[in-house]
């Protein structure tokens, strides 16, 4: 198997735990978001930190970076806050959908923060994709839950300026599990007083165990991105992150028997077209 393949099925096998997160948190019940936030993200510390401690990496930032490294921390953070309270009041497909937007988000971010001037067709992709986003959000439809599809759109622009500022943070020689272990440690710092003020009931067994399994979910999904991009470049294979959507809306059926409106699978081709299209015309521009 080449390089090239060998990212496809970690990015694919990203797709899946991601998925698979989803359906922990939901199956997670009436928890706080910030509670389920925190287990996940505790989670992705301890790995970060074993990573760190094995392979004998130094915890340092840099002056330049620090700024850039709190602004990843906190939009991550609330990236997956809201992403979370979209797990819990929408149709997982739906939520999922609506958090790939980060793509088309960090296009936008990069012209902010990296100076990045896009191409005509990457603008051209971006509106449709915002036209996508239309039909998934369906404003104005009474039946839409408005507060859960709002936190869906404001986890994805929240996630598109994090990876927008993991580039930079690259770009400026931080490594890669030195930035996961930041922004989860802070992360979790930022939740805990949240869980304490608001604590309203102890958790189940099986919520902790289902919490922790959201967290070994989304460690799975994080460490086989970081792999698929070591394998070949993002403009070759992040289009397969859109399988996503595929596997959220099969558990989303299994687990709960959810299906997704008629209006949020035209959303879907939309944007995933829309994605397609900018990963053949980057294909094309190499």
């Amino acid at each position: 198997m080449n390089r090239k393949n060998k990212g496809i099925c970690c990015i694919m096998m990203s797709a899946f735990c991601f998925a698979l997160m989803g359906i922990f948190v939901r199956m997670a019940g009436d928890l706080p978001s910030v509670e389920k936030s925190f287990f996940r993200n505790l989670v992705a510390m301890i790995f970060a930190g074993i990573i760190l401690f094995r392979n004998r990496i130094p915890l340092t930032i840099g002056k330049g970076n620090r700024l850039s490294m709190l602004g990843r921390a906190g939009f991550g953070t609330i990236g997956i806050l809201c992403n979370f309270y979209a797990v819990d009041h929408l149709v997982v497909a739906d939520a999922s959908m609506l958090n790939k937007l980060s793509p088309f988000f960090a296009i936008v971010f990069s012209i902010i923060i990296l100076k990045e001037v896009p191409k005509r067709y990457q603008i051209g992709c971006v509106l449709v994709a915002m036209i996508g986003c239309i039909f998934v959000v369906k404003p104005g439809f009474a039946s839409t839950n408005t507060v859960g599809m709002i936190a869906g759109v404001c986890g994805g622009l929240s996630a598109g300026i994090a990876y927008t500022l993991v580039r930079k943070l690259g770009a400026g020689g931080v490594k890669g599990p030195v930035t996961v272990f930041c922004f989860s440690a802070f992360s979790c710092l930022v939740t805990l007083p949240l869980i304490i003020l608001f604590y309203h009931s102890p958790m189940s067994v099986k919520q902790i165990f289902v919490l922790l399994g959201a967290g070994l979910a989304a460690a799975g999904g994080q460490f086989s991105i970081t792999a698929a991009y070591t394998y070949a470049p993002a403009r070759e294979i992040s289009v397969y992150d859109y399988t996503q959507i595929i596997f959220s809306t099969v558990m989303g059926y299994l687990f709960f028997s959810e299906m997704p409106d008629v209006y949020s699978l035209i959303g879907y081709a939309i944007i995933c077209s829309a994605s397609i299209i900018m990963f053949l015309m980057n294909q094309k521009q190499d």
